[in-house]
């Protein structure tokens, strides 16, 4: 398997040299969320943490912690962008009910359309690649 070069990959992944490397990043982001987040929503008593987009989702999952996007809004082409809801372990049902309020306090999602129909269907159709 020279050509793919089967026996590097093999080789890497027995190698212990990232390891200690990940075990190094694993121990800050635990410090991190200890002593940054988690301390930043208990001293402030807070229910969420807001952060424009989805991409605090994926942080706070590192360590645990739950998150959730919902629709907030339209860009001036029409795509639609959202805002995340993070909290602390076990905040689950309070992010829900956060999330559901502001849902229905913005009202900015907009279901998909459906192509139910034959009309639809030819509708966007023809929007797409012209006239049948």
């Amino acid at each position: 398997m020279e050509e793919y070069n089967q026996d590097g990959l093999i080789a890497a992944q027995m190698a212990n040299i990232l390891d200690e490397e990940v075990v190094k990043a694993e121990r800050m982001m635990k410090k991190l969320s200890e002593e940054g987040f988690e301390k930043l929503m208990k001293e402030n008593e807070l229910d969420a943490m807001v952060t424009l987009g989805s991409r605090a989702a994926t942080v706070l999952a590192f360590e645990g912690y739950p998150a959730l996007t919902v629709p907030a809004g339209y860009d001036d082409n029409g795509m639609p962008f959202g805002i995340c809801f993070g909290g602390l372990k076990g905040s689950e049902a309070k992010l829900i009910e956060i999330a559901y309020s502001f849902e229905q306090a913005t009202g900015m999602r907009k279901p998909p359309h459906s192509f139910s129909s034959e009309f639809h269907y030819q509708y966007y159709y023809e929007q797409s690649y012209g006239t049948m």
